[in-house]
């Protein structure tokens, strides 16, 4: 029976909830009305979800494990190369930050350029002064830690401060931690991007007022870095420069990843990024780095047990002169020390 007079039904879009999964729609509408034809209930087609199966990559720098990342097989080599580098040089990025943020909590703000390494002799020689100093000042005030190599201006934050600084520290080294590729973690270019939205924040909790445009953290922040001449900037691969390989062969742009590892959407490889013009990378070992040192602790054990073994087993008591049954005899028989041959 059809339904009369029925108020217009609002569908809303669907979306999957659960990220990663693929939504499969209910196409039926299902409409109860009574013997008067009122409309009862009225069910709308909805979605239901199953889980997206995913090719796992283990990106490797060398012999380096860096980080897994999940795609799917028919993605364009193109997007992916993008997608593995740009995730590779943010990890990075996280990673320089981090490696200043102990000296900002120990001693504050960098110094200009011009005033680094100079006693303070030496600054009031040449009538130098900090034009930042009274600007970026740590919430709830300083505490004086002179900088003996004389980068920064001691003014370092309090105690409260520090632990803010500390604690987003470590939470954002456990984010880009290539110990997440052990634990089976995969890295995104969001949950990167938080942790450097973490530190950011960090900053500006720590230091309302910013800080100076020198200090090489904001400038990290601000993407104004300058790595030149510095070993950082061997690590970095421009995203048009960037190669991945794998198996010992280029995974070429123009392509997808299909084209090489098939359709088989349960893949795990291990994918190798670098520089372009470098070279074909070594291949991965058959035996990898923990299961030969697994293997030469069992071969190591093995010997201790022959050689236990061969001390219980040792016989040479046997040719002592305690040992020999008949010495006894002979003594008593005078035949101890007779020699057979001519004197």
């Amino acid at each position: 029976m059809s339904c009369p007079l029925r108020p217009p039904l609002q569908r809303m879009p669907l979306q999957p909830r659960v990220p990663g999964c693929l939504a499969i729609l209910r196409l039926q509408t299902i409409e109860h009305c009574d013997t008067s034809g009122t409309l009862l209930f009225c069910v709308l087609p909805d979605a239901t979800f199953s889980t997206a199966r995913m090719v796992q990559l283990h990106v490797k720098r060398g012999d380096e494990s860096q980080f897994l990342f999940s795609t799917s097989v028919d993605v364009p080599l193109e997007t992916l190369t993008q997608q593995v580098t740009a995730i590779y040089n943010t990890r990075l990025k996280v990673d320089r930050i981090c490696s200043e943020f102990p000296e900002l909590v120990d001693h504050g703000v960098t110094l200009p350029p011009n005033m680094q390494g100079l006693t303070d002799e030496q600054i009031v020689d040449l009538k130098l002064k900090d034009e930042w100093e009274e600007r970026c000042v740590p919430s709830g005030g300083p505490e004086f830690n002179k900088d003996e190599i004389g980068r920064r201006n001691g003014h370092a934050p309090n105690q409260k401060m520090k632990e803010v600084l500390r604690n987003t520290m470590e939470e954002a080294k456990a984010v880009i931690s290539k110990k997440q590729a052990v634990a089976g973690v995969c890295v995104t270019m969001e949950t990167v991007k938080e942790a450097l939205d973490q530190l950011r924040g960090a900053v500006m909790i720590v230091y309302p007022m910013g800080l100076p445009p020198h200090d090489p953290i904001r400038m990290e922040l601000e993407d104004q870095e300058d790595l030149s001449g510095t070993q950082a900037s061997l690590q970095v691969i421009p995203v048009e420069e960037a190669q991945l390989w794998w198996a010992a062969k280029e995974l070429h742009r123009g392509k997808k990843l299909q084209d090489y590892i098939g359709k088989n959407d349960k893949t795990k490889i291990v994918v190798k990024i670098q520089k372009r013009g470098q070279g074909a990378p070594a291949r991965e070992p058959v035996v990898t780095e923990e299961q030969q040192k697994q293997m030469m602790m069992h071969h190591y054990k093995r010997q201790q047990e022959l050689k236990m073994l061969d001390e219980v087993e040792d016989d040479s008591h046997l040719h002592s002169d305690w040992s020999d049954r008949q010495a006894l005899k002979r003594q008593f028989q005078g035949l101890n020390n007779i020699k057979w041959g001519p004197r």
